[in-house]
C-alpha cells in the first residue's frame, strides 16, 4: 500500500480543490453513497500516517482557518513542485509493492463510527489519486482486454477540475484518527516513544512496521532503512546498543524525508536493497517473507554481508538469523 511520502503527495493533489463545491460525482464505491457528496464543499484535506482525510460541509458554509491554511500551503508547494500541478499520484513501477497482504497486523483496525463530515481514504496496494485526468491501461489484462482501471470515486468541482480515486476504501468518520507523535513525517514525531518501541525483544523489522509507533512507514522504507543502518532485519531490539537504535531511527526519518522531497520534485527514487538481487557493493541479497506469528508477513530483502546477524551478550544470535 502507498507509504507516508505518497500520502503527502496525494494531499498535495487534493489541496487545490479545497474551498470548491462538488457539482457531479461518479465511481464504483459500494462502501458509501457517492451521491451524498453532491453539492458539498471540500473544506479541508489532512494526512495522518497512511490515511487521507477529506472534510466536506454544506456549500453555504464558509471555510475555516485550517482550510485556508491548507490552500496557502498547496499554492506554495505547487510553485516548488511542477509535478503537483495537474499531475497524478500514481505509484511508480519501481516503487510498487509486490502482491502482498494490504494490511499490517500492527495497524489499528477500522472502528465502526457514526456518520460525520470527514471521509477517510485508505489506499490498497496500487491505490492512487489523479487530478484532472483518468488512469489509462498500459497493458492488456488476463483476458487480453485493454480495459482502463475503474475509479472508486470521481469528484467534479465547480471550477471544471476533478479528482479521481483508485483502489481505496472509504468511510465517513467524525474526525481524523491522528497521532502526530507516531507519524514518521510529522514535526511532532516522538523519538523517545519510537526508541522505546525499538528496544523491545521483537525483531526490528516487525517493530518498524508497527503503525502505533511508525505511522506511515511501510515495507519499502523498512527495507531501505535497515540496509542503510546495516542492521539485520531479524535482530532483536534488545541486542542493539542505543547508538545503533538511534542510527536506525535517523535512517528511517532521513529516508522518508528524502523520498517525500523526491516525490514533490518529480524525481525518481533510488533504492539500494528493495527488490534487488545485489546490494550496491555487489553482494548477493537474501529475500524472505518475514512477520510476527499470527500476523502479516512481508517480503524482506537484506545483504548478509552488509547486515550481519547480531550476537547477544551471551554469544547467541537473534532467532532466525543463523
Amino acid at each position: 500500500m502507498p507509504e507516508g511520502p505518497y500520502l503527502r503527495k496525494f494531499q498535495l493533489l487534493t489541496s487545490p480543490f479545497v474551498g470548491q463545491v462538488v457539482v457531479k460525482v461518479g465511481g464504483s464505491s459500494r462502501k458509501i453513497n457517492v451521491n451524498d457528496l453532491n453539492a458539498l464543499r471540500l473544506q479541508e484535506s489532512q494526512v495522518h500516517g497512511k490515511n487521507l482525510y477529506l472534510a466536506f460541509v454544506a456549500a453555504g458554509e464558509s471555510l475555516g482557518p485550517a482550510a485556508e491554511e491548507t490552500v496557502l500551503q498547496a499554492e506554495s508547494a505547487s510553485e516548488a513542485s511542477p509535478s503537483a500541478q495537474g499531475g497524478q499520484g500514481q505509484t511508480h513501477p519501481q516503487e510498487k509493492e509486490l502482491q502482498e497482504p494490504q494490511h499490517s497486523g500492527s495497524e489499528a483496525p477500522e472502528a465502526a463510527e457514526g456518520p460525520g463530515n470527514w471521509l477517510r481514504f485508505h489506499f490498497g496496494l496500487f491505490g492512487s489519486i489523479r487530478a484532472n485526468e483518468f488512469s489509462r491501461a498500459n497493458k492488456a489484462n488476463k483476458r487480453g482486454d485493454w480495459k482502463d482501471p475503474a475509479p472508486r470515486l470521481v469528484l467534479y468541482f465547480e471550477n471544471g477540475g476533478f479528482l479521481v480515486f483508485y483502489n481505496c476504501r472509504m468511510h465517513w468518520c467524525s474526525s481524523p484518527r491522528a497521532d502526530p507523535a507516531s507519524d514518521i513525517l510529522s514535526v511532532e514525531f516522538h523519538r523517545g516513544q519510537a526508541l522505546d518501541a525499538l528496544r523491545t525483544p521483537n525483531p526490528v523489522c516487525y517493530t518498524l512496521l508497527d503503525q502505533r509507533y511508525f505511522s506511515g512507514l511501510g515495507n519499502i522504507i523498512k527495507n531501505e532503512t535497515l540496509y542503510l543502518a546495516k542492521i539485520h532485519p531479524l535482530t532483536q531490539g534488545t541486542f542493539l546498543e542505543l547508538l545503533d537504535l538511534e542510527r536506525l531511527l535517523d535512517c528511517a526519518i532521513q529516508f522518508s524525508s528524502d523520498w517525500l522531497h523526491a516525490k514533490l520534485h518529480g524525481r525518481k527514487l533510488h533504492l539500494q536493497i528493495y527488490q534487488k538481487e545485489q546490494c550496491p557493493l555487489g553482494h548477493a541479497v537474501m529475500k524472505e517473507t518475514l512477520g510476527p506469528s499470527g500476523g502479516w508477513k512481508r517480503l524482506t530483502w537484506w545483504c548478509p554481508q552488509c547486515q550481519p546477524a547480531v550476537l547477544s551478550d551471551h554469544g547467541d544470535t537473534s532467532p532466525g538469523t543463523e
